[in-house]
């Protein structure tokens, strides 16, 4: 009889620790509410975009993360190409209007010539984003570089490499009108002020043209074969300024700053062969993220056109020949493409 009972006992407590040990029933999952809705924001929602130009790998590169990110969504894209006529671009903004994107991207060629256009295109209900290059109207939202700290660690730069030598630098400018070379003017002239012994020997506009970059640059250094730095305002065309140093046979002599997108078969070679000496990239990939996060954002959030004004400025890669080989400081716009 005590041999039964102990038999009980221990089955009993055998069933006990499998009835513990057992799962317990899969409890019913939960619908999470915001994802079916933000979908619907962005199905068959039209982003247009209208960049200075396309062709280079600022342009492209945005225009490519953009549909990487937005498309699977069901966004739909339309490309307006100016081609670097500042006429062609308002005539675009302006037939937008008309046409009524959900989304607007514009890259602005100065600072006036579409700022009452955008202002009229958010009121009539269109989110406008301007990239890199605002205008003076302050629309939903802007991604890009602060153009002050690019004009102000690239004059950093030149002066530190001109400490022990004449101290003569020139600056090549990008168009007057546009507002990034206005604001980087600016950055340039915020350290200048505190090193009076540096002398600034020419201060020109190439318009954003290589040649005419070069041009300027060759005549400088015809004049003064001691400069010392350059800060140029634009890495696409101080691609003419390096040339320009290069020819004179002064390539490592002159230090030269620039500024740009960070694409590897650009900037990137330029930094390892020596032309550059230092080009503070913006990294597109990132600002092609961002573009797409501020588009997500706004068709989802449902506020008015014009009723928010937010930035989202880029954080800055100093490209150097240390880290010029780097996946990181340096992308490829056939990667962006694919």
């Amino acid at each position: 009889m005590t041999t039964s009972k102990t038999t009980l006992k221990v089955a009993l407590a055998t069933l006990g620790l499998a009835a513990f040990a057992a799962p317990a029933p899969a409890q019913q999952g939960l619908d999470e509410p915001f994802q079916k809705p933000f979908r619907e924001a962005l199905a068959g929602k039209t982003v247009a975009y209208v960049p200075v130009a396309m062709n280079f790998d600022l342009t492209e590169g945005w225009w490519a993360g953009m549909k990487k990110e937005l498309e699977p969504f069901g966004v739909k894209f339309e490309i307006r190409d100016p081609n670097w006529s500042t006429n062609a671009g308002a005539q675009a903004v302006t037939s937008l209007i008309s046409e009524k994107p959900a989304v607007m991207i514009i890259h602005n060629p100065d600072v006036q010539t579409y700022a009452k256009l955008l202002q009229r295109a958010e009121n009539e209900g269109i989110y406008v984003i301007q990239i890199n290059m605002g205008s003076a109207y302050r629309s939903s939202a802007f991604v890009g570089a602060n153009w002050i700290e690019i004009g102000e660690k690239n004059a950093e730069a030149v002066v530190k490499a001109c400490e022990g030598k004449s101290n003569k630098i020139a600056i090549v400018q990008g168009a007057l009108s546009a507002a990034t070379s206005a604001y980087t003017l600016k950055g340039v002239e915020n350290v200048l002020a505190k090193h009076p012994e540096v002398k600034v020997v020419s201060s020109q506009a190439a318009d954003w043209d290589a040649a005419k970059a070069k041009a300027i640059t060759q005549t400088v250094l015809k004049q003064n074969p001691d400069l010392c730095g350059i800060v140029g305002f634009w890495d696409g065309m101080d691609i003419g300024t390096a040339a320009a140093v290069k020819e004179a046979g002064l390539t490592g002599k002159v230090f030269l700053a620039t500024s740009g997108g960070g694409e590897r078969k650009g900037a990137c070679e330029l930094v390892k062969s020596g032309g550059f000496d230092l080009d503070l990239s913006y990294d597109v990939p990132t600002q092609a993220a961002d573009l797409a996060a501020m588009i997500k954002w706004l068709l989802s959030s449902g506020v008015k056109a014009g009723s928010v004004k937010g930035a989202a400025y880029t954080t800055l890669i100093p490209i150097t020949k240390d880290n010029a080989d780097s996946q990181t400081a340096c992308w490829n716009l056939a990667d962006m493409k694919k």
